[in-house]
């Protein structure tokens, strides 16, 4: 029986599966669209679809360099459980490892990507089968260039920070000094490289926020504007260093800003070092968790 592109849609519509494995299924069960549902059934992938609603906030995140190659990858499960699980953390590390080798434009083209024959889509699955969790990839980093990572708490924050040097890559100096400054992103969160670096929007947004919590402060709202704006460029001061990766105290040593630590580091080696780019993951940052309150529930089925 043949099936057409409306049919597959008809599938994916009815089970929220895949567009290809819709119409593997069709191929599969000769384009009977009963038998295509209860195949996807079989295989797991319809239960797959409706738990892919469920909010998965807890994971892992995975970083990873190599012969001046890096990748950090953030993947997400439902329960800490799961997360914790080694096939979970053997998924994480051989996604993070196809990134750095295959270099993907984004999530759709990760999800193809292969490894003996095996796309990543299909690892997921494979993996949600064992553990019948909503498991997602969430997002991903790929660096080139002279690579640090560091992973914090078996996996709850990961960093990668890419240096301009000529510098060896494995020059331990260096290393130690790459160690330092990814310790330092994952402690102390900073937003950004530098004060270049910060948005002009985000520093307006900082101003005005400033400026009304001034007129809010009897003691200052009567001030002209010129002295408010100059008291706004010495407060902007701070959030530069408490933001600012560069401009920031050096936790390591309280007498440096971590810029200093970095020039300090390249005049004992001979060689200029630049902090070029570097991101930091935290596992479900941004997820609204679920919070089931038992007893409440318990309590509106009795009501019902």
């Amino acid at each position: 029986m043949a099936f057409t592109a409306k049919d597959v849609q008809a599938l994916r519509e009815k089970t929220g599966c895949g567009m290809m494995d819709c119409k593997k299924a069709l191929t599969e069960t000769n384009g009977d669209m009963d038998a295509a549902a209860d195949y996807l059934r079989e295989k797991g992938l319809a239960s797959q679809a409706k738990k892919a609603s469920r909010i998965a906030a807890e994971g892992t995140v995975c970083a990873i360099s190599e012969n001046g190659i890096g990748a950090v990858v953030e993947i997400n499960a439902e329960t800490d459980f799961v997360a914790g699980g080694e096939e979970f953390k053997a998924l994480a590390l051989k996604v993070a490892k196809i990134i750095a080798a295959q270099n993907p434009a984004d999530m759709d083209a990760l999800l193809k990507c292969s490894e003996n024959g095996q796309t990543v889509e299909e690892m997921v699955q494979e993996l949600f089968l064992k553990v019948r969790e909503n498991i997602q990839i969430r997002r991903f980093v790929r660096y080139e260039g002279k690579i640090v990572t560091y992973v914090h708490a078996g996996g709850k924050i990961g960093v990668m920070v890419n240096f301009d040097t000529e510098i060896d890559a494995d020059n331990v100096d260096f290393m130690t000094m790459g160690k330092n400054i990814a310790m330092q992103i994952a402690a102390m969160n900073p937003g950004y490289l530098d004060e270049a670096s910060v948005p002009a929007e985000v520093i307006e947004k900082e101003k005005a926020i400033l400026i009304a919590q001034m007129k809010e402060d009897p003691k200052m709202a009567n001030k002209p504007d010129m002295v408010l704006g100059k008291i706004v460029e010495g407060k902007m001061g701070k959030y530069f260093k408490e933001n600012c990766l560069v401009e920031q105290q050096f936790v390591m040593d309280n007498e440096l800003t971590v810029g200093k630590y970095v020039e300090k580091t390249a005049k004992e080696l001979g060689k200029e070092i630049k902090i070029a780019s570097f991101v930091r993951f935290e596992k479900g940052e941004g997820i609204e968790k679920r919070v089931d309150d038992f007893a409440a529930e318990v309590a509106s089925m009795i009501n019902k």
